[in-house]
């Protein structure tokens, strides 16, 4: 009897634990109409408003896929931004459906805090800025220096550990806020400025005078691979938004994009048919239209056609693919086939 208390007690607290949802996510986002997603909301090429106030960037715009895939509509999206310290909370209450917020998927997050992360949509860094007046070139320099950064992110642990690592010393200055603590940097309160080397770019060409004045050091001291995040209670919904990705990215690989996408429905090539929908079975099987990859890619583009729209080489932020091509060119990226 003892034993069967204890174990009602435990369960009891696991449902207590773990958000209650009376449907799926996919039930519940068609019929809403709208897929709920989480982004920062304030970082150049990943999620921003644009001065009409429509959100743009990357990780904006894998939302506007998986809405385009699951309801047939890119626009069909309710954005909402979330802090470093919220964004998890958020996922897991239900505020959103899916979290895009340049997050970094790590052993903790997918298995402890209840999270799947689905894809990785950007390969990145950690890095530091400062001001061409303080006179350092590289991380060794930094001894002693005053560094702001965000709590509750991995920018946070990995700070610590590289300067215990190196035998150097540093004085933290932590904000909760990204706003708030970029402002503190650029009023001075802090020496470096730390986080992922995609949003030192960001901040050094959208939120400071002169960009001139400051300078990413060369560098790097961890792996951030960025990507959507859901709930790990919905295999359904996981499966959707991991498809969405791996749809765009193997659109670009076999050279389908939003400009020949109509085109390519009458190849004759196996791949191609079954990624468009013109083979079924792949939409059913999600339980989502026949046509989601199709229109994905028409409403959106393919990944390569995103990732230059907000952030590639001939926009501000002047990225190169470098590790974020394909793996047919060198790169990192590599979607499993759709059969």
């Amino acid at each position: 009897m003892k034993a069967l208390k204890v174990l009602g007690m435990a369960v009891g607290a696991a449902m207590l634990a773990s958000p209650a949802f009376a449907g799926s996510t996919l039930d519940e986002v068609m019929d809403r109409g709208a897929v709920r997603c989480g982004v920062s909301g304030s970082l150049a090429g990943f999620s921003i408003p644009d001065s009409k106030g429509v959100m743009q960037g990357l990780d904006a715009d894998v939302c506007r896929a998986v809405a385009a895939a699951v309801l047939g509509d890119a626009n069909a999206v309710e954005f909402v931004p979330l802090s470093a310290q919220q964004r998890f909370t958020a996922l897991q209450s239900g505020e959103v459906d899916v979290l895009s917020r340049n997050t970094t998927w790590t052993l903790t997050r997918d298995t402890a805090l209840g999270l799947n992360f689905t894809n990785v949509t950007f390969y990145d860094g950690q890095g530091f800025m400062v001001p061409t007046s303080l006179g350092v070139s590289t991380a060794a320099e930094l001894d002693g220096a005053a560094i702001c950064v965000q709590t509750g992110t991995t920018t946070e642990k990995n700070l610590t550990d590289y300067f215990r690592a190196t035998g150097m010393s540093f004085d933290p200055v932590v904000f909760e806020g990204f706003e708030e603590s970029v402002t503190a940097f650029v009023n001075g309160r802090c020496d470096v400025y730390t986080t992922d080397a995609s949003g030192l770019a960001s901040i050094r060409v959208s939120n400071v005078e002169n960009p001139d004045d400051y300078m990413i050091l060369p560098d790097i001291i961890s792996k951030e691979p960025l990507g959507p995040v859901t709930r790990n209670d919905d295999d359904e919904w996981f499966d959707v938004v991991k498809w969405t990705v791996n749809a765009l990215l193997n659109a670009e690989e076999m050279g389908i994009s939003s400009a020949n996408v109509d085109d390519m429905l009458s190849s004759d090539d196996p791949s191609i048919q079954r990624l468009l929908g013109v083979s079924p079975g792949m939409g059913e099987a999600m339980k989502i239209n026949e046509e989601w990859a199709y229109n994905a890619i028409k409403q959106v583009g393919n990944y390569s056609e995103i990732f230059e729209r907000h952030v590639g080489a001939d926009t501000p932020l002047g990225f190169e693919r470098g590790v974020n091509a394909l793996w047919t060119d060198g790169g990192l990226m590599y979607a499993p086939p759709i059969r």
